[in-house]
């Protein structure tokens, strides 16, 4: 039998399996993953391998004022069906992974 586990202010802590994982390569130019996301997919963890700005949407281009998101951190996003994520260097090129929690 699982216990529910529970953060620090008493509320339930949602568990969530890991789905497809999309990479994409971003440079000065915008990197957009191919697919978008599964229906299933509600929430995904966006991880960026250098310091980069990130845009969602269904045909999302990402630029410099977009929201920015540090090097090797994971970002907890909300997705629908439908959104691809996009992703610009703010001075280095590098790898965007999304990852669908389902």
């Amino acid at each position: 039998m699982t216990t529910q586990q529970y953060d620090e202010n008493g509320n339930p802590f949602p568990a969530f399996r890991m789905g497809a994982v999309h990479k994409i390569a971003y440079t000065g130019t915008a990197g957009v993953i191919a697919a978008a996301v599964s229906e299933k997919c509600k929430l995904a963890l966006v991880w960026c391998s250098t310091d980069a700005h990130i845009a969602i949407g269904a045909a999302p281009t990402a630029v410099v004022t977009d929201r920015p998101v540090t090097a090797k951190v994971d970002v907890l996003v909300a997705l629908q069906a439908s959104d691809k994520v996009s992703a610009i260097q703010q001075s280095a090129g590098g790898d965007l992974y999304v990852t669908e929690l389902i």
